[in-house]
Order: structure tokens, then sequence, then C-alpha cells
């Protein structure tokens, strides 16, 4: 079953928009980064994201989301623990956010 996975990102007071736009540029980039370490092939099925625009003012200071998904929980997991493309983005970028979240589903799991 796959699992979709959803970050929220709010970025530190000051952080250039430059900086902003190269942190979801990379993080789009993802999907063809991050390789299966045994196929050595992408693996993420589809990723999309970018800045709010939602006119409730019910985002507690997040300002970006990205969706991602994957064919199953272990393809996740390995994105998650292992993949070295993963681990350099949040290496790289974590210092310039403030706020992360993530949540992740199975479609049709209530």
């Amino acid at each position: 079953m796959t699992i979709t996975h959803i970050v929220l990102f709010q970025f530190k007071a000051g952080v250039s928009a430059e900086v902003v736009k190269d942190v979801c540029t990379s993080m789009l980039a993802l999907k063809d980064n991050c390789l299966h370490p045994t196929s050595q092939k992408p693996y993420i099925l589809s990723s999309s994201g970018g800045k709010d625009n939602s006119p409730e003012g019910i985002q507690s200071g997040i300002t970006h989301a990205f969706v991602v998904e994957f064919a199953s929980a272990a393809d996740r997991d390995y994105y998650v623990e292992k993949d070295p493309a993963h681990l350099e983005f949040v290496r790289r970028f974590g210092g310039v956010l403030e706020k992360v979240q993530a949540v992740d589903y199975t479609p049709g799991v209530l």
C-alpha cells in the first residue's frame, strides 16, 4: 500500500528568498535524487509542493508544504532513516528551518 508523506516548513526569520527557493527546489529534486538501495533507481512515486496560499489563516507559521508518495512503508522508512540524498538535505537545510512537521498516512486507512 502506498504511503503519503506530508512535510510542512516554517523558515526562520530573516532567511532570504533565495535560500527559501533553494530549499524548496532541493526538496522537490529529492524525487530524482533519492535512489533505491537495491535498484539504484529513483523510488519516490510523486512529489509536489510549494508556498502556502490558503486564505484560512490557520497555518500557525507554516509557509510551505510538500507531499511525497512512496510505494511502501519500507521505502518511506528508508527515505527517512537512511537515504543519503535525504539525509544530506536535512543536514544542509535544517539550520534555516524554525519548524518542520511531518504527517504520514496510508490512503483509505481510517
